[in-house]
């Protein structure tokens, strides 16, 4: 029987070679793998048995002996829901069995009860801070953030600084942008994968382009970047206090300092100027200074192949078709073309992928779609007057755009061949004759 693995278990499988030969320890892999040291233990010892088998669960595929019987499931979560209102796990476990007859255990119960959003949990107390050591391979665990500063000392436009940081060595990647906003960050996270691969986990902050804040349940709903971090299998941390990410918080402080010096001493009054000198001159002498050697020689990033970055690094949203095979975008109407119809394109949802490089792409399920502006033909009242046109054309009588879809006293209607007027003209035989 042919084995087959997914992107995951193939991932474990090469941390777990490593480990067999020796150029990994059990503690290392557990860290980059999220399992225990024991697990790890133990899917050595039966890669030593079985081989590659010992990486893919021998349960796939099949229905758990001692599954709970749908009904089962039902009967108990409505009395749940109605006659055991208010019980806690515990309690409402024990009555189920001893009353219903309906044995389930405490955490299957607790979890029908949060499934139902009858039981939220208890909050923990806050643990102890204390210093954690590095983590012991390059690309493990890389920290991100923004720093605000008046970087050009007024010589040049505002601009921001984002940073990347690797947790076990010190080496970074900067970058300056014209503001804090998620098209930036995807850029200088598709920077560091296009340089080093893609890393285990990014640890950033609550800002709202990484993480949706005070949405719980079915209302919750991913960020762009954590979609994209999701696609390409990153595992996203947010820090819950700025000392948590103190690394990339302490290198804010040095480069606020010496940066703003060197690009003084150098007279630089452009962005596009300092970023060369970041790449060219800054971050060779500040990895050549402050990094350091990682705990281990294993390079925990991933290989980039076989990812569309500029697909999966874009802000996507959702759309759907019109029946007459148009999708809206921003107020504009883009026509998908004759050649891409096919069943079940009408009314359906599209992904509107607004790329990095400017560009749009429309995808529906595995396949992008070839697209034009529709033309609009835009007919004006002439009786209105200029000051209810300008009205209708925006703020200041701006000039009207044709094919506007946002002036709510133009009629827009698709263009037709005009029908030539020709008089009526009885026959002959007609009764008025």
């Amino acid at each position: 029987m042919e084995l087959r693995m997914n992107q995951k278990e193939r991932e474990k499988l090469k941390r777990i070679e490593q480990v067999h030969q020796g150029l990994l320890g059990t503690a290392q892999a557990a860290q980059i793998l999220g399992l225990t040291q024991r697990q790890v233990q133990r899917i050595l010892k039966d890669y030593q048995a079985r081989g590659d088998r010992a990486v893919v669960h021998g349960t796939r595929g099949r229905r758990p002996n001692n599954a709970i019987p749908q009904e089962t499931r039902e009967q108990a979560r409505a009395l749940l829901k109605g006659k055991y209102h208010g019980f806690g796990p515990t309690l409402a476990a024990e009555h189920l069995a001893a009353d219903d007859g309906l044995a389930a255990s405490r955490e299957t119960v607790r979890g029908w009860m949060i499934q139902q959003g009858l039981w939220g949990g208890q909050r923990k107390k806050r643990p102890h801070r204390h210093r954690r050591p590095r983590r012991a391979c390059f690309g493990e665990l890389v920290q991100m953030d923004t720093s605000l500063h008046d970087w050009l000392e007024g010589r040049g436009p505002a601009c921001v600084l984002i940073t990347m940081i690797d947790d076990a060595t010190g080496r970074k990647l900067l970058r300056f942008f014209q503001s804090d906003c998620t098209a930036t960050n995807m850029e200088l996270i598709r920077l560091w994968i296009g340089r080093h691969g893609r890393p285990v986990a990014l640890y950033t902050d609550w800002a709202s382009h990484f993480k949706q804040i005070g949405l719980v349940g079915a209302k919750a709903s991913q960020t762009q970047i954590e979609r994209a971090l999701g696609e390409l299998d990153i595992r996203l941390i947010a820090a819950h206090s700025p000392q948590a990410k103190g690394r990339v918080e302490r290198s804010h402080g040095t480069d606020q300092d010496r940066l703003v010096k060197e690009m003084r001493l150098l007279g630089i009054s452009t962005m596009a100027a300092a970023n060369r000198f970041l790449e060219e001159i800054y971050l060779p002498r500040m990895e050549k200074k402050f990094a350091v050697a990682p705990g281990s020689q294993v390079d925990a990033h991933r290989s980039g192949e076989g990812f569309d970055l500029e697909a999966i690094l874009s802000i996507q949203e959702e759309r759907r078709v019109a029946n007459d095979y148009t999708v809206q975008v921003d107020g504009v109407a883009w026509q998908i073309e004759r050649g891409e119809i096919t069943g079940g394109l009408r009314q359906s949802k599209v992904v509107v992928e607004r790329r990095l490089d400017g560009t749009m792409r429309l995808r529906w399920r595995d396949r992008y779609l070839k697209y034009h502006q529709a033309q609009l033909v835009c007919k004006i009242n002439p009786e209105t007057d200029e000051r209810q046109n300008a009205a209708a054309a925006g703020v200041g009588g701006a000039p009207l755009r044709e094919g506007s879809l946002r002036s709510p006293s133009l009629h827009c209607a698709p263009p037709h061949p005009a029908k030539p007027k020709t008089r009526y003209k009885p026959a002959p035989d007609h009764p008025w004759r």
